[in-house]
């Protein structure tokens, strides 16, 4: 006789803190809600388990001797494959200061001691449900072949997706985990939170003008989602665009189509979506006052040799 297997996957806890009482407390409840379990009695012995395994969450104690909880979350933190592990401190240290260096360190929640065990494993399930969505939306992402990534407020990069991460060690020589926004970059950043017409602007780096960067808004009040896109040297001039009427997009729409591009590859190229692309070309064979793409194409082709 055959007998049906749970195969669901168990979600893994690390717990770190010095305290067996504490780790005994939590292990059982953790145990008894469906849960694999592992402990570590200090930040060192925690960074050795995440070495192998990866958990889906971590409760660490603030406060320890030696890599305290603060240090040890923020080595977790530059780990690209734990940066999004959320970690939940746990601590006697109410006050606002500890709350909000725990906060700062990246650690999503706060919980103060004696541990109230329904408190949380509620909070667990919220942050858990959290990491899930968060993490099928950038898989999303990642499959669709969007140039986008993630930086906070410092400029260092807390994600991104495969096709940006190629674009910026193709054209900076650097991972994404190691490539930082320049001062330039962060001073335009901000400015572009503030204006809701920043969002179809683009800034590019100092040294590399290629590149440009394009401001999408602001994920969490310390995630800043862009856009890359590798611009052509060979573009319509900004004086023919605007005699004909284009946008900056339209004319960039409008010199891939009459290199012989697919709808689809523009929109690649561009990091757009090819409904956009469509619609794109739409305005542009309006403003042209032309029916398809060879016309089109036949005009952004001239214009480029007579102002060669």
């Amino acid at each position: 006789m055959l007998m049906s297997i749970e195969t669901k996957k168990r979600d893994i806890a690390l717990v770190v803190d010095d305290s067996p009482e504490t780790l005994r407390l939590l292990t059982d409840a953790l145990d008894g809600a469906g849960m694999t379990v592992m402990v570590a009695l200090d930040g060192a012995s925690a960074m050795r388990i995440v070495d192998q395994i990866t958990p889906d969450i971590v409760l660490l104690d603030a406060v320890m001797p030696g890599l305290d909880g603060f240090e040890t979350c923020r080595r977790l933190k530059r780990d690209a494959g734990l940066a999004n592990v959320p970690v939940i401190f746990m601590t006697g240290l109410a006050e606002t200061e500890h709350i909000v260096r725990g906060l700062d360190a990246g650690g999503v929640d706060y919980v103060t001691k004696p541990i109230v065990i329904e408190e949380m494993l509620a909070r667990i399930r919220v942050h858990l449900g959290n990491a899930r969505l968060t993490q099928s939306a950038r898989t999303a992402l990642d499959v669709s072949g969007r140039f986008l990534f993630a930086a906070n407020r410092l400029g260092h990069i807390l994600w991104a997706t495969p096709q940006a991460q190629k674009l910026l060690a193709d054209h900076h020589g650097a991972q994404a985990d190691d490539f930082v926004l320049p001062a330039s970059m962060l001073q335009w950043l901000e400015q572009a939170k503030g204006k809701g017409s920043a969002k179809s602007q683009a800034a590019s780096l100092p040294d590399n003008p290629q590149l440009r960067f394009y401001y999408m808004g602001e994920t969490a009040p310390n995630e800043f989602l862009l856009r890359l896109s590798k611009e052509s040297g060979t573009a319509l001039p900004p004086e023919f665009t605007s005699e004909l009427g284009l946008t900056t997009r339209e004319g960039e729409v409008l010199v891939w189509l009459s290199k012989g591009k697919t709808n689809r590859d523009i929109a690649q190229i561009l990091g757009l979506s090819p409904r956009t692309v469509d619609k794109h070309l739409e305005q542009i064979y309006a403003k042209l006052g032309v029916e398809n793409r060879t016309a089109a194409a036949a005009i952004a082709t001239n214009a480029t040799r007579r102002n060669s």
